[in-house]
């Protein structure tokens, strides 16, 4: 199902992979109004992220830019006004109307009724869900020609698991997926992969957990922009390629720590 905003595709699977921030296209009426010009949108985008989606037939994805609404965000700040919602960025030439608003908020709802909707119908006939909520991040936010930001505190894969208040029952699952990353062999080394050490999940994940939990279960991951240049947007299609091979390889972890649930 693809809608101006987004693609929805589904297939007979209970584990989904989506692209949230992917998108970058801004509806016409906003165009004059921004002050963004396209590579500084793209540098806070996920471009790319869309690809890796492609491991799994059940997928989510934006194609408009989150500087227009924002879905991993609660309604109330899905969409950026002011610098400080933004990394400081100045976003708009001239405030935006409340028509323009609500004209946003009105894709959100209705982006969240269709996943009500879409989330019901995958539990109701696996009875679980795991949920691949990919995203990726800059490591280099002090400029193109500046050192890279401390990887102590930027692992390669973030994977956030922290709005899952009670993860007992996926407990296990979470370990094992996080330790076959690990284990990958990415182009001859292992990836710096940890969980919650600079991102917890966003409000997708909350409100998957919120409305699914017990029978949910999301893993928020964050691709440090190694596999491009964040300031040029140019992509190295040979770490792409790869980083979608890694995500292929944890989904048969997946499905067995799924198939030894059902067999509880």
């Amino acid at each position: 199902m693809k809608r101006s905003f987004w693609l929805i595709e589904t297939d007979h699977s209970p584990i989904v992979a989506t692209a949230l921030h992917s998108g970058h296209t801004l509806r016409s009426d906003l165009k004059d109004k921004m002050a963004l010009d396209e590579l500084e949108r793209l540098r806070e985008e996920d471009p790319f992220t869309d690809i890796f989606t492609q491991i799994v037939k059940n997928r989510i994805i934006d194609y408009h830019t989150r500087f227009e609404v924002d879905f991993n965000r609660p309604r109330h700040n899905a969409v950026y006004k002011y610098p400080d919602d933004a990394w400081g960025l100045h976003i708009w030439h001239t405030a935006l109307s409340k028509s323009e608003i609500e004209k946003s908020l009105s894709f959100y709802d209705f982006f969240y009724k269709e996943m009500e909707m879409y989330f019901s119908n995958i539990i109701k006939e696996y009875g679980h869900v795991v949920v691949l909520d990919i995203h990726s991040y800059n490591h280099r936010r002090s400029g193109p020609d500046a050192p890279y930001d401390d990887p102590l505190l930027n692992p390669e894969i973030n994977v956030g698991t922290k709005t899952l208040e009670n993860p007992h029952k996926w407990q296990h699952l979470i370990d094992r997926v996080i330790e076959e990353m690990k284990e990958y062999n990415y182009l001859g080394r292992h990836l710096d992969v940890r969980e919650n050490i600079k991102f917890y999940g966003g409000y997708f994940a909350q409100w998957i957990h919120e409305h699914f939990y017990p029978n949910a279960c999301v893993l928020s991951m964050e691709f440090k922009k190694i596999f491009m240049d964040e300031w040029s947007g140019k992509v190295d299609r040979k770490q792409v390629k790869e980083v979608k091979k890694m995500l292929e390889a944890i989904l048969p972890v997946i499905e067995e720590e799924l198939h030894k649930m059902k067999e509880k």
